[in-house]
Formats: C-alpha cells, sequence, structure tokens
C-alpha cells in the first residue's frame, strides 16, 4: 500500500507573526508547464534560509484550487521521467483582497477558518498562462501584497510573443522575421494565413503565441507542413506565431533588476547545445526530461563585441518591457556576428542547472545568493503604482 502524503502544517496564527518576514512560495497553477513549476519551487524550498524567512509552501492544482502543501521539496522534483503535481488534498488557502484586511486564512475540510497570518511577500515560481502572464502578479496588486518578478503591464505584455515582437521592434530591437495567425483570422481565411507563413523562409517554427518550455513549439522544414502544425500549436493557445529560422548558436543572458536607481544588472552569456537524443531543436523533454543530450556552457565562448551587444540589448530590452526583479534574454548570434533577439522571460526556469541561475553562478552569483536578492529586491518594492 502507498504511503499517504505528510499532512501540512499550519503556520503559526496571526497572534504569533513572526518577526523573520514571512515567504510564500507559490506554485503548480493551471498552465501546461505546472510540472516544471514545481521542479522549480523544489529547488528554491531547499535554498530559502529559514533562518531569515518564514516559509509557506502553497501549490495551486491544475483546477485552479490554492492549497497549503508539505514542506517536502523532494516531492516535488522531476524524478526518473517521474512530472510532479501539486496534490489536491490539504486545506484551501484564502488570499485575502487588500484594503484593511491582510490576513491569509485556511479553510477546514470542516469549512471552519485559520488564520495564517500576514505575508510580506510572495514569490510566485509560475510558468506559463493564470500565473506567468500578469493574472497572479494582478491578484497580488490588489491584495496589496509586494511579490517577486516583473508586475502586471510587463509579464502579460512578455508572455505574449507576438505583443513581445512588436514592443522591441518599435524600441529599434533586432527581431527575427514572423508572422501571427489569430484564431479570428485562422477560421475567416486560413489560406491566407497559411499563404503569409509561407512566404518567410524555411525552416520556421509554429508556436502557440502565449506558451513556454517551448510546449507545443514545432519545426517545419517546408510548406506542406505548415498546416498540421499551426493546428497542432492551436492545441495549447489558439493565437500562433510563425518564426522564420534563423541560423545562429542560441546565446541567453540573466538580468537582474539593480538596487534603488542602479541600471539592470547582466549576468555573463550562456551557450545551449543539443548534443544528441534525436531532438531537433531545445524542445520541451530536451530541456527537462533528457537532460544528458543537452549542454550548457556558462560563460560562452563569444567575441567580447558581440558579449557586449547581447549584454546591451538585454539591458534595454528588460528596460523597454518595464521589468522588475528577473528576466532571461535570448538570442540568436548568426555565423557573421550579428545578434538576433528572440524572447524575454520574465519567470524563467529556476533550477541550479537552469540557465538563468548557472549564468549567474558563472558571474559570481551563487543559488542561494540569487534568491536572497530576489526577495530583498522585492520586499523593498514600494506598493501600488510605481
Amino acid at each position: 500500500m502507498d504511503s499517504q502524503p505528510p499532512t501540512p502544517s499550519v503556520p503559526p496564527a496571526v497572534a504569533a507573526q513572526p518577526v523573520r518576514p514571512r515567504v510564500a512560495v507559490v506554485f503548480g497553477g493551471r498552465s501546461e508547464e505546472h510540472s516544471i513549476s514545481c521542479a522549480t519551487a523544489a529547488s528554491v524550498l531547499r535554498t530559502v534560509d529559514r533562518e531569515r524567512y518564514d516559509v509557506v509552501p502553497i501549490g495551486i492544482t491544475r483546477d485552479g484550487h490554492w492549497v497549503l502543501v508539505p514542506d517536502d521539496p523532494s516531492a516535488l522534483e522531476i524524478r526518473d521521467g517521474r512530472l510532479p503535481e501539486v496534490p489536491p488534498t490539504g486545506p484551501q488557502v484564502m488570499v485575502p483582497l487588500g484594503g484593511v484586511d491582510h490576513v491569509w486564512r485556511l479553510v477546514q475540510d470542516d469549512g471552519s477558518t485559520v488564520e495564517v497570518g500576514v505575508v510580506d511577500v510572495v514569490l510566485p515560481l509560475l510558468h506559463g498562462p493564470f500565473g506567468e502572464d500578469g493574472t497572479i502578479q494582478g491578484l497580488l496588486e490588489l491584495a496589496d501584497i509586494r511579490y517577486v518578478g516583473c508586475g502586471v503591464l510587463a509579464s502579460a505584455a512578455m508572455m505574449d510573443k507576438h505583443v513581445m515582437k512588436v514592443v522591441f521592434a518599435a524600441a529599434g530591437l533586432p527581431v527575427g522575421a514572423y508572422t501571427v495567425i489569430t484564431d479570428l483570422a485562422w477560421r475567416r481565411d486560413r489560406a491566407a494565413c497559411l499563404e503569409a507563413a509561407r512566404a518567410l523562409d524555411f525552416p520556421v517554427f509554429v508556436k502557440p503565441a502565449r506558451a513556454g518550455s517551448s510546449v507545443g513549439v514545432h519545426k517545419v522544414d517546408d510548406p506542406a507542413g505548415l498546416e498540421t502544425a499551426v493546428e497542432r500549436a492551436r492545441a495549447h493557445d489558439p493565437k500562433v506565431l510563425v518564426e522564420q529560422g534563423i541560423d545562429g548558436r542560441e546565446i541567453e543572458c540573466g538580468v537582474l533588476q539593480g538596487r534603488g536607481t542602479e541600471p539592470p544588472r547582466v549576468s555573463e552569456c550562456g551557450e545551449i547545445t543539443v548534443t544528441g537524443g534525436g531532438h531537433e531543436f531545445y524542445d520541451f523533454e530536451a530541456k527537462y526530461l533528457d537532460e544528458a543530450s543537452v549542454r550548457i556552457t556558462a560563460p560562452a565562448d563569444v567575441p567580447p563585441h558581440v558579449r557586449d551587444e547581447i549584454h546591451r540589448i538585454a539591458r534595454t530590452a528588460f528596460e523597454t518591457a518595464g521589468c522588475e526583479g528577473l528576466a532571461r534574454v535570448d538570442c540568436f548570434v548568426t555565423p557573421a556576428g550579428d545578434v538576433v533577439l528572440n524572447e524575454i522571460n520574465t519567470m524563467p526556469g529556476f533550477t541550479p542547472f537552469s540557465m538563468f541561475p548557472q549564468a549567474w553562478a558563472a558571474s559570481g552569483v551563487s543559488y542561494p545568493e540569487l534568491v536572497e536578492e530576489l526577495l530583498q529586491l522585492a520586499l523593498a518594492r514600494p506598493l501600488g503604482l510605481r
């Protein structure tokens, strides 16, 4: 018989509010990146300094329930190809809506409530829709709660790859050729959508416009495969982006918000190379289930002038988008040395083996120091419009 999961412990009531800042680590969520969020949370929960912070682990189930979960990082890790899930059991969490009441509560099985207390900062380790896209950020703004990462506008705009490219192109940043296929356009005139996509140079990459972790991404080598790829991408998001493939190295850079009035800080560049496993590109399986087929090199071996250009683009993209806290900027470097901005990720993968922490480790910032810096930046941010 399988053993039962441990019962979540109820944090101290508001009367016993700790002197240490209380951090709610929120993870899981309703998106297809639910399991990746859990894996990220496992690493962070292992790392947060419990002598400095009172930590409350809160999982969001796939159907959207917020529950208090056991403080057991091992249950949230990806192991032997098994993707973790937020357990559906446990006291449900009630988030306050701000104003006078800032007390978080738990709903017990019998319907009674228990006061958790005031949460000083939320670490929303959510990837994809219903989390990384400005939705949870808006909830936390309404509740007058500080949180790690970008605000509502930057989160929403940068989650939509089409809007992101429009914003960056308007700022004069180099973006690749693409076309967008909206749900209405596809239903109204599929032939015209396919014609616009065929005008790009092949291969192309067909992507859900508002997803991450390479979910639903397909490489298409010739026009004959376009329609099927669009339909597959539409299974994840009715809005689809078709991007012209770029012959180049994939180089990424981490960005941290500057302290006070200081400019954004950029990490060493890192390079991702897919070395085997039958993966044509850095897809979901290569990222999370077949790490042996992927090599991350940080710092990347790029000429100084290319490194400087990537850093310039990363800082500009971060500030143009109005990002806060953290982001990862992904670029392509062509054989001629040109740098093309691919995208920005406002809540990048955050296990110690992910690119963002590895790039910062190569810059002299350890994983624990990175977590601490993000919490301190969030605790220092003002509430309301800024």
